[in-house]
């Protein structure tokens, strides 16, 4: 049984930071790709922030310069850096990662349970 367990949201104010973290645990051969997505009341779930197992990454836009994600592959831990955040950025975050199983030729989609991020004053 594979689990994504995210820490880190909750309640910052504007131009604050706060750092997201997730780890993959269980029966794992190997986790490739791992990111972050995100989700306000309304909106569909998008696309933050994404690393290659390589270190390669890519970003939505709109958290260029302010966000930044790294991972640490020998904990199967991926991390988002939230700089600057504003009220825009609410939503509650998700990881996701693609995770190749022990005997498995295909690796498979997980995701964390997801954490609420609030920007207000």
């Amino acid at each position: 049984q594979v689990q994504l367990v995210e820490s880190g949201g909750g309640l910052v104010q504007p131009g604050g930071s706060l750092r997201l973290s997730c780890q993959a645990s269980g029966n794992i051969f190997r986790v490739n790709v791992m990111g972050w997505y995100r989700q306000a009341p309304g909106k569909q779930r998008e696309l933050v922030a994404a690393i290659t197992r390589g270190g390669s990454t890519n970003y939505v836009d709109s958290v260029k310069g302010r966000f930044t994600i790294t991972r640490d592959n020998a904990k199967n831990t991926v991390y988002l850096q939230m700089n600057t955040l504003k009220p825009a950025d609410t939503a509650v975050y998700y990881c996701n990662a693609e995770i190749l199983l022990p005997g498995s030729y295909y690796s498979t989609i997980y995701w964390g349970q997801g954490t609420q991020v609030t920007v207000s004053s």
